[in-house]
């Protein structure tokens, strides 16, 4: 516990620096209260603090509720009032599931040593894939087995779109920084172009749907939740507890060295695209056929998994955990922007800062007096 306490010190600090600047911004942005402040400095100062705090309040409510309506709730034993007290904790599971798979999936891809700007082409494919092998299979398969069947096409969907840059790289040289920002323009185009046909537009629940964890009114959260878990679990065995990982994160670190040790770079290289963008797909999977029941757009989700990925060191536990925290922010926010009028964009502001300030943990030691080595992103917390 103390290693991990250790490893996780800086992105800790990093995201608290990045939340305190969040402050700063908004204090500095509330007009409504600082033109007044050649009247009353003390007042106008002191209104747009307290308009801050407000804020970071309902975006703490929004997250997770309010324990004490929960406990009254229970007690109750109404389920509209628990749906009710619950919703924000479940809403932040499942704004959360999609980002742990796409955050493991930026993570496989940096430790093999690519840098895969890819995410957002590929979830959108792996939400294709999922939607055709719903509609197709739909009245020839049972429910459960088209589910199934539908999560698997939706992983090949995006890691079919992760292979081709990876191919790229192995056979040509071709920079998967170019060719992944290229593909995340051409994925748009053909899933517009596949969905044009009102028959891929229909809901996709009423065909194959993923169980609910609780069965409550206005409560969406699924076991897809579960397999996000599930997958990150896999992903950290198969990095650090078999050959094949073994192999990935050697090439991550020197691909002539591993080439030296016999090993297939370019295999490397294809495979860990492949994984990155399967997982990738799985997630808008779980979205497609879970929560949304549709084809989704990904609504800059490789942005903010890739901020989520460096600041968790590439570790699928740290993957976890911030993701976990980026959740709570996004349902957070939402509350926040509705009670207090506080941009939603306040919420970009702080996740680019948190990034800034994980990419400069020197900078982060300074500001809190925290002794120790500097091992760059990918040692926060890895260990």
């Amino acid at each position: 516990m103390s290693t991990l306490g250790r490893r996780a010190l800086v992105p800790a600090l990093a995201v608290i620096t990045a939340f305190l600047g969040g402050a700063v911004v908004i204090v500095l942005t509330d007009f409504e209260h600082l033109r007044l402040i050649g009247i009353d400095p003390a007042g106008a100062i002191g209104g747009a603090v307290g308009e801050m705090l407000r804020g970071y309040g309902a975006m703490l409510s929004g997250a997770i509720g309010d324990p004490g309506r929960v406990v009254t709730a229970v007690q109750s034993g109404d389920p509209r009032d628990i749906a009710t007290a619950i919703r924000p904790i479940t809403e932040t599971l499942v704004s959360t599931t999609p980002l742990i798979c796409v955050g493991l999936a930026l993570a496989v891809s940096f430790h093999a040593g690519l840098i895969n700007l890819g995410a957002d082409g590929q979830f959108l494919m792996g939400g294709l894939g999922a939607t055709i092998a719903t509609i197709l299979l739909a009245d020839h398969l049972p429910a459960p087995l088209i589910l199934v069947v539908a999560l698997a096409a939706g992983a090949s969907g995006g890691a079919a779109y992760g292979f081709i840059p990876g191919f790229l790289k192995a056979r040509t040289g071709a920079h998967e920084v170019i060719t992944t920002l290229m593909l995340n323009y051409i994925a748009p185009a053909i899933a517009f172009m596949a969905l044009r046909s009102p028959v891929f537009s229909r809901s996709l629940n009423p065909i194959a749907d993923i169980p609910l964890v609780i069965d409550l009114p206005t409560i969406r959260l699924d076991w897809g939740f579960g397999v996000a878990l599930l997958a990150a679990a896999v992903v950290s065995f198969l990095l650090f507890q078999t050959t094949l990982g073994f192999e990935l994160r050697s090439a991550g670190f020197s691909r002539t060295a591993a080439r030296s040790a016999g090993m297939r770079s370019g295999g490397a290289i294809v495979l860990a695209m492949s994984l990155s963008g399967g997982l990738a797909g799985l997630g808008a999977a779980l979205v497609a056929l879970g929560p949304v029941g549709r084809m989704s757009p990904s609504g800059g989700i490789g942005f903010v998994a890739l901020a989520l990925a460096l600041i968790a060191g590439l570790r699928p536990s740290g993957v976890v955990l911030v993701a976990l925290l980026f959740g709570a922010l996004n349902t957070g926010a939402t509350n926040m922007v509705i009670e207090t009028g506080i941009p939603f964009d306040l919420l970009v502001v702080i996740i680019a800062l948190a990034m800034l300030f994980v990419a400069a943990p020197g900078l982060i030691r300074s500001i809190w007096r925290v002794a120790g080595r500097d091992h760059g992103m990918r040692g926060s917390l890895v260990g």
